[in-house]
C-alpha cells in the first residue's frame, strides 16, 4: 500500500463490516488502494481475480474489459456484475462506484455472495462517498503539484521560477525537503496525436509502491523540452530514499512506460443514486507508438523512451534536473541500444550533444553522408568510429571483407574531405553523425 493511501484501509474494513464480506478499494485506473481481510476457510472461496490484484496491485486488462462493459464509470449506486469465465472472473461482483462532485475517483469491490438490504447498502454507499471526498482532495493536491511542477520547469525568468517553487514546496508538504529526480517520457504525440493512456496526474499512481522511491501524488505534467520549441514531453517528479540511489527511479520510468503502452482512463459522469442494472459501455481506443528518428538508417525509436535525471536535495535545482531527464529520454529515442528508459549518467557524448541548439543545420561535412545515396557509409563511418577505428572489430561488426571496409572508407573521405588518420577529423566526423541522429 503505498503512503497516501494508508488512511483508506479503515474506511474499506468498515464497508466489510456493513456488508459482511471483505472488500476491495483501486482507483479508477484500477489500481489497488487497500484491501479487507478475506478469513474464510474455504479456499474454493478465494477469487483469482482479488488475489491477483492484491498481490499485483491491478488487474489484467481483461477483468478491467469486462467490468468497464457495464457502465462502472457512470453508475451512482451499487451495480451487480456477472461471472466471467473467459475474462477470468469466477465469481459474480457488486461495485460500489466512489465518486465526488459527479466524478468518479474509484470503486469499491466485493464478491457478489449475498443479498444486502437498502439499509445496508445506502451506509456502504455513504461509506464510499466518504472515500470519494477524500480521493478527490488527494486529486486537486495532485493537480496543484502538477501545474507548479510545470511552472517551476518552464518559466523564463527568476521571479516566475521563484514563484513556482513556493507553490510547489506548499502542495509538496514534508517532502519538499526530500531527493528527487525527474523523469520524462517523451515524446507523448505523433504526428500531433497524443499517445493513449492514464492521464499525467494519474501516471504517478503507478509508483506508489515502489520500494526505494515514491511518486509525489499527481506531480506529473504534460510540459515543454527546453530549446524544441513545440514537442512536449511528461514529466514525473519522483521522490527518493537515498540521492545515491537511482536505480529504482529507473525502475519507475519503467513503469510509466508501461502506464502509455497499455493506456487507460475512465471517464465520469453524474446522475442519481439508486441500485443499477447492467449496462454495455464503449470500449477504449488502444495506444499509439511515439515517433524517434536517427541518422546513417540505423532507425530510431518507435516507442516511447524515457529518461532519468540525476537526483536533486533542492527544489530550485529540479529545472536542471529536467533538462538531464529530457536529454537522457531524446538520446533513447536517437539510439535505441541506450534505450528504452536511459540516466543521465549513461548517455555519454549526448550529454554534450543534447545541448545543441534544436534547429542547428548538420555539420556540413557529413551532408552528403545524411542522403538516401548514401546512407550504407554514413553507417559504416558510425560503427568504424563507434569502434576506435579499428579495421577488424569493424568490419566483423559490419559482416563484411576488410577490403571492402577500406573502399568505403576511402569513399568517406572524399565525400566529406576530411583525413580518418586525423584524430580531430574523426571527432568531428564522430560527433556530427552523432548529432545528426537527435
Amino acid at each position: 500500500m503505498g503512503a497516501d493511501y494508508g488512511d483508506f484501509q479503515d474506511l474499506v474494513d468498515e464497508v466489510s463490516a456493513l456488508l459482511g464480506a471483505p472488500a476491495t478499494l483501486e482507483d479508477r485506473d484500477f489500481r489497488l488502494i487497500a484491501f479487507g481481510v478475506h478469513d474464510s476457510d474455504d479456499e474454493a472461496a478465494v477469487d483469482p481475480v482479488r488475489t491477483r490484484s492484491i498481490l499485483t496491485r491491478r488487474s489484467t486488462a481483461e477483468v478491467r474489459a469486462w467490468f468497464e462493459r457495464f457502465g462502472i464509470a457512470r453508475a451512482t449506486g451499487p451495480i451487480r456484475i456477472p461471472a466471467a469465465p473467459s475474462a477470468g472472473v469466477f465469481t459474480g461482483r457488486l461495485c460500489l462506484p466512489v465518486r465526488h462532485g459527479g466524478v468518479v475517483y474509484g470503486y469499491v469491490w466485493l464478491l457478489d455472495e449475498a443479498d444486502h438490504s437498502p439499509a445496508q447498502l445506502g451506509a456502504a454507499m455513504a461509506v464510499a462517498a466518504r472515500i470519494g471526498d477524500r480521493l478527490a482532495a488527494m486529486s486537486v493536491a495532485g493537480a496543484e503539484a502538477a501545474q507548479a511542477l510545470r511552472a517551476l520547469l518552464t518559466g523564463e525568468t527568476r521571479a516566475a521560477r521563484d514563484t513556482a517553487e513556493e507553490a510547489l514546496r506548499k502542495a509538496l508538504g514534508a517532502d519538499a525537503d526530500e531527493p528527487h529526480a525527474l523523469v520524462c517520457v517523451w515524446p507523448p504525440d505523433r504526428g500531433g496525436k497524443r499517445l493513449a493512456g492514464p492521464q499525467p496526474e494519474g501516471w504517478a499512481g503507478h509508483l506508489d509502491d515502489l520500494p526505494g522511491t515514491r511518486a509525489v501524488p499527481g506531480a506529473a505534467a504534460i510540459t515543454r523540452v527546453p530549446g524544441w520549441g513545440r514537442w512536449e514531453a511528461v514529466a514525473v517528479l519522483v521522490r527518493l530514499r537515498s540521492p545515491q540511489v537511482l536505480a529504482p527511479a529507473r525502475t519507475a520510468a519503467t513503469r510509466v512506460l508501461a502506464a502509455v503502452a497499455a493506456g487507460s482512463g475512465a471517464g465520469g459522469g453524474s446522475g442519481t443514486a439508486g441500485p443499477a442494472t447492467a449496462e454495455p459501455a464503449g470500449a477504449r481506443p488502444a495506444a499509439g507508438p511515439a515517433a524517434g528518428s536517427a541518422a546513417g538508417g540505423s532507425g530510431g525509436a518507435e516507442e516511447p523512451v524515457a529518461g532519468v535525471s540525476d537526483a536533486r536535495t533542492t527544489l530550485a535545482a529540479l529545472p536542471a534536473a529536467w533538462r538531464e531527464a529530457t536529454a537522457s529520454a531524446r538520446a533513447a529515442s536517437a539510439q535505441p541500444l541506450l534505450g528504452p528508459v536511459a540516466k543521465w549518467s549513461g548517455i555519454g557524448p549526448y550529454r554534450l550533444l543534447t545541448a545543441l541548439p534544436a534547429d542547428a543545420s548538420p555539420d556540413p561535412a557529413i551532408a552528403a553522408l545524411l542522403s538516401d545515396a548514401h546512407r550504407e557509409l554514413a553507417h559504416t563511418a558510425e560503427v568504424f568510429l563507434d569502434h576506435a577505428g579499428q579495421a577488424g572489430r569493424t568490419a566483423t561488426a559490419l559482416a563484411i571483407h576488410r577490403q571492402t571496409l577500406y573502399y568505403r572508407l576511402s569513399r568517406i573521405e572524399q565525400l566529406t574531405g576530411l583525413d580518418l588518420s586525423d584524430g580531430e577529423s574523426r571527432l568531428l566526423l564522430h560527433m556530427a553523425l552523432k548529432a545528426a541522429r537527435l
